[in-house]
Order: structure tokens, then sequence, then C-alpha cells
């Protein structure tokens, strides 16, 4: 799942940030609604976790502009008012979900996961595919009872397969999706990282390469 953090308090922003990491997702982070309405013209986005009171752009006009260029991106705004208006102002704006400030970071985590569930096709919440369960809500991975260790990005990658349900991948797709902005499109870090999943995942090998084209499982 790729995200992007638009928050103008950068400690917070970079906190949040660090936090969606370590869950496997790829974030990037702005920190004005300027960057932010550049960000999503370039990038696809799952979730926006949308700061309401940004200088430059306001969050407001950053929504709209979200809904008015008809992308299929989530948005999940924060506010430090917690007036009833408030939230339903912002829902009426195109915001798909609303959450006040200060929050407990594990509601951040289970809201951004339920809107990104909503920009595909539905899928159970746990995906099984050739003897693999991966829980996406736990961050759990099974091959056959076994419970298997990944790294953050392993599980992203691992993660991005098994949502294609057989179909292939490709290195730049999962760049785009495991990956942040600041990530060099050049590099084997994709190929790196699959290697080192098959082998965590054992044998036979159920991460299948397709030549010149990318990966399935």
């Amino acid at each position: 799942m790729r995200v992007l953090v638009v928050e103008d308090e950068q400690l917070l922003a970079d906190a949040v940030a660090t936090g969606l990491r370590r869950e496997a997702m790829a974030v990037d982070v702005v920190y004005d609604g300027a960057a932010a309405m550049e960000r999503v013209g370039v990038n696809d986005y799952d979730v926006v976790v949308l700061d309401r009171d940004l200088p430059l752009v306001h969050g407001d006009d950053v929504c709209r502009g979200i809904v008015e260029l008809g992308l299929p991106t989530r948005v999940l705004m924060l506010t430090a008012s917690g007036d009833v208006s408030d939230r339903v102002e912002g829902l009426e704006l195109g915001a798909d979900d609303y959450l006040p400030k200060p929050f407990a970071f594990s509601e951040l985590t289970a809201r951004v996961r339920a809107l990104g569930r909503r920009t595909t096709a539905p899928l159970p919440p746990v995906l099984e595919r050739a003897g693999i369960r991966l829980d996406p809500g736990r961050r759990e991975v099974f091959r056959d009872g076994r419970q298997i260790h990944l790294a953050p990005k392993e599980f992203a990658v691992l993660e991005v397969l098994m949502r294609a349900e057989g179909t292939v991948v490709s290195a730049e797709q999962l760049l785009e999706k495991a990956w942040d902005e600041n990530t060099d499109p050049f590099t084997n870090v994709v190929r790196v990282t699959v290697m080192t999943l098959r082998r965590k995942l054992g044998e036979p090998p159920v991460i299948v390469t397709v030549p010149g084209s990318g990966y399935r499982v």
C-alpha cells in the first residue's frame, strides 16, 4: 500500500510516516498543501493522510482537488478540532474518513488499512494462495501452517503479489507500491528483496519470475 502523509507539524508527520513504514507501507511525506497537490498529480496513492489546517494550500482545497481529479485515492482527514460540525464538513468535502487529534497510532493504522482496501477490488481480509496465508492486519505470514517472519519490505512485496491473485506484477509496480519516492528506480532492491523472500518462504518456490515482465504467486 502506498500512502502520502500531509502534515505541517514535521515531527508528527515524520513519526506517522515511520510508524506506517514499520507496518510495511510505502510512505511519502510533505509538509504543505501545495506539495501535496504536486505529489497526487504525479504518484498513485492508495490513501492520503491529510491534515486539514495546512499552509500554502488549505487541506480542504487539497481534498477538493483529489475529488475533482477523479482519483481512486482515499482521504483520511486529520484535525485538531473534535467538533461534530467540523467532521461533517470534512466528509462533505469528499474525505472518506475523519480522525481528530490527538489520536492513537493503532487507530490511525487501522483506518488507513481499511481505506486502502477500498481502493481495490474487494478481497478477503486474510489472503491465501499457494499454501501461503497472509494476514495484513496482524502482519503475520504462514506457509503450510509454519509461521514465517518477514522484514517490512518483504511483507509489503508479498502482500502486493498476493493481492494480484496470480497476475504478473512488474518490478516497477512493486517499486511503486512497496517503496517511497526516494528510492532509486534503477536500483536492484526489488530483485534482492524477492530473492530473500523466496529463501524465507522455502521450497518449492511460490514466487515465479516471468522473464521480461515481473513476478507472480
